[in-house]
């Protein structure tokens, strides 16, 4: 999961990489504007100070004011994505996810639209929770970054992207490794061998290669010789 501090690494890095690019992008943290403060340059400068400080639920609302009260001004657009940025630095991520899904769909043209795809797949990422509960959120953030790969292969987010496909295919697949271990543990091995058989199918060269070819063999080895053992003795 993404610490406070790492957010601020990604954050740094994630500019510098666009400045030394000469991408165009509309970040909230990439442009300088003025402070005049009955202006929407004013009121959008003071909602990215109070983002930079942290103090997330302050940004929102200085950026709601610019986004409802501004809506033609150029900035209206860097403050939905401050909105939505604000929601996924405090950690809300469903109400992120919402607000970069509504930019998603006003915008379906923006430059910002691979960064912001992006976000909404770390959005389903970071509410996974332990090996053993529900993979539908894996799932969710698995499909946005392949649809992101997908419809922009040259952008930068999507190099990003394919890395994360790699990290959702290896959670998927230890997801189902644990199902499989807790069914060969308790002597289930039908119903083992199908979940390992499954991550051998499905997630391939993520890491899981060599162990999942071991159960597999050893689950064989024992069905053979459980169907063995249970075979009756022919007459004579």
């Amino acid at each position: 999961m993404i610490t406070a501090h790492h957010k601020k690494v990604f954050l740094v890095i994630l500019t510098v990489v666009f400045l030394l690019s000469g991408c165009k992008l509309w970040l909230p943290w990439t442009k300088k504007v003025d402070m005049a403060r009955a202006t929407p340059e004013g009121l959008y400068q003071q909602g990215l100070q109070e983002y930079q400080d942290g103090s997330y639920k302050r940004s929102i609302e200085l950026f709601q004011r610019v986004k409802e009260e501004y809506p033609l001004s150029q900035l209206a657009i860097m403050a939905e994505i401050g909105i939505a940025d604000s929601y996924f630095s405090g950690k809300q991520y469903p109400e992120a996810e919402l607000a970069y899904g509504e930019f998603l769909n006003l915008h379906p043209t923006n430059e910002n639209l691979p960064y912001v795809m992006y976000q909404i797949g770390m959005c389903h990422y970071n509410e996974i929770s332990t090996i053993d509960r529900d993979p539908s959120e894996v799932s969710k953030a698995l499909k946005e970054f392949e649809r992101l790969w997908a419809r922009f292969p040259g952008s930068r987010f999507a190099f990003m992207a394919e890395k994360m496909i790699r990290e959702c295919k290896k959670t998927l697949g230890d997801q189902e490794f644990y199902v499989g271990e807790f069914y060969f543990n308790r002597m289930q091995y039908r119903a083992a061998l199908s979940r390992f058989e499954k991550i051998s199918r499905d997630y391939q060269n993520v890491g899981l290669d060599y162990k999942v070819n071991h159960f597999i063999a050893e689950t064989k080895r024992r069905i053979a010789e459980a169907d063995a053992t249970q075979k009756p003795v022919e007459k004579k």
